[in-house]
């Protein structure tokens, strides 16, 4: 609940308990439940740990619909008349944020499980990851959709 809306129900709260319902009383209820909100701010603040699970979960959610958009564009592509003129592979620099062990692994795990995309290797400097993609029209749209998708919900759920 927000801290804000509670400050009012246990304003009202001490309106009922004292019986005085002036404006007086509720200003100094508001003021006590301030009060106790600020002492108490930790324990009535949604945790961190809750955070994190939403973040979480919005990168799964991420993940599913990238896999599902990816899969039908994979399919799209294989039953194309004429393949050899719709492939464009490539492979694809992608400079990263991203410095953790856990966080490189995860962001090309994610990439690789992607259809039509590998992860292929780490620069040396862990500065950039090499992508293979099956068919590519503009690299740095590639580049975008990695860092602004996958690289920034990862570097949301390691914060």
């Amino acid at each position: 609940m927000k801290l804000p809306l509670l400050v009012i129900i246990l304003a009202l709260l001490w309106l009922a308990i004292t019986g005085n319902f002036s404006g007086a009383n509720l200003v100094f209820g508001a003021v006590i439940a301030a009060g106790a909100m600020f002492l108490l701010r930790d324990s009535v603040a949604p945790p961190r740990a809750l955070k994190r699970l939403r973040r979480i979960v919005s990168l799964a959610v991420l993940f599913v619909y990238e896999l599902n958009l990816s899969a039908i564009r994979v399919a799209i592509l294989v039953l194309t008349p004429d393949l050899k003129s719709a492939l464009r592979p490539a492979v694809v620099t992608v400079p990263l944020k991203v410095k953790s062990d856990a966080e490189i692994t995860l962001l090309a795990n994610l990439i690789t499980l992607t259809p039509g995309t590998l992860s292929i290797d780490l620069s040396p400097d862990r500065s950039h990851l090499y992508v293979h993609a099956l068919s590519v029209t503009d690299p740095q749209a590639v580049i975008d959709d990695i860092t602004s998708g996958f690289e920034a919900r990862i570097r949301k759920v390691f914060q």
